[in-house]
């Protein structure tokens, strides 16, 4: 079975058009077209801290957790993770990599043999380091090609991700 699993977050967000006030986070949305797309479950990642509305400071708190590596804690974990063989893991590019969140939802499960597909949303950074990332904390795990879409061009991203859902 596939899972839907991703990190999203709204409020004020970096664009092209410069800080814009988003209702709903762009890896949220491009979850939701891979969920239509696939049929899969879905999974939202969600700290019981949330982050910041404003950009500046959520982007601060972001990387201080980098920094120290600290491991959010969620509001809730995946039950019968046991059932999924692929995790479609989509999250915002921060700081060069994932949020910290997504690898407490990782580090939460046995990602023994299960393949992963990346997938990020940025504003001109691609998926930074976090593919080799992935593979650095979980060996066990098979990773395969992310894809990066620029938070701003979500809307009109369908043709790509049906594109790499297509490569499997």
């Amino acid at each position: 079975m596939k899972l839907v699993a991703y990190f999203s977050r709204n409020g004020e967000n970096y664009t092209k058009n410069g800080i814009e006030n988003l209702r709903v986070g762009n890896t949220e949305v491009v979850a939701q077209m891979i969920k239509k797309l696939t049929d899969a479950d879905i999974f939202k990642i969600e700290t019981v801290k949330g982050y910041p509305v404003d950009y500046h400071e959520a982007t601060r708190l972001a990387q201080a957790e980098l920094r120290e590596q600290i491991r959010p804690k969620l509001k809730s974990y995946l039950a019968n993770y046991q059932k999924y063989d692929t995790i479609y893991l989509g999250y915002p590019n921060w700081w060069g990599t994932m949020p910290m969140a997504v690898l407490t939802f990782l580090e939460s499960i046995d990602l023994t043999g299960v393949t992963i597909k990346p997938f990020c949303t940025h504003e001109g950074s691609g998926m930074g380091n976090s593919e080799n990332d992935l593979k650095s904390y979980f060996p066990q795990a098979i990773i395969k090609k992310g894809l990066a879409i620029r938070g701003s061009d979500v809307e009109g991203a369908l043709p790509k991700i049906k594109h790499w859902i297509g490569e499997d």
